[in-house]
């Protein structure tokens, strides 16, 4: 019934994926330590490209969302993601759209 309602349209619950509220979090700060652009284009790109290569956490629930939080407070985590964005910035860069 689940899978019926996801299909149509009629979710009862949202599915989030946690990497990207992880990913939005640290985008800012690593593109200014960066120095490159922060157009709009860019961090589109560089936040795809981010979360292309992050394995995703997807969640239902509020309690979900609060073991994942939690699991990704860890250190390897955040460098994870630094390092995601690191690439893709690196890669955009040197290949803008704008």
């Amino acid at each position: 019934m689940v899978v019926k309602s996801l299909i149509e349209g009629e979710a009862p619950f949202e599915i989030r994926n946690y990497v990207e509220v992880s990913v939005l979090s640290l985008l800012d700060s690593t593109l200014e330590s960066l120095g490159i652009c922060s157009c709009q284009k860019c961090r589109a790109d560089i936040m795809a490209m981010s979360l292309n290569a992050l394995p995703p956490k997807y969640v239902v629930s509020e309690r979900g969302a609060i073991f994942t939080k939690a699991s990704a407070l860890a250190h390897q985590n955040n460098t994870d993601i630094i390092s995601a964005i690191t690439r893709a910035a690196s890669i955009v860069s040197k290949n803008p759209r704008h």
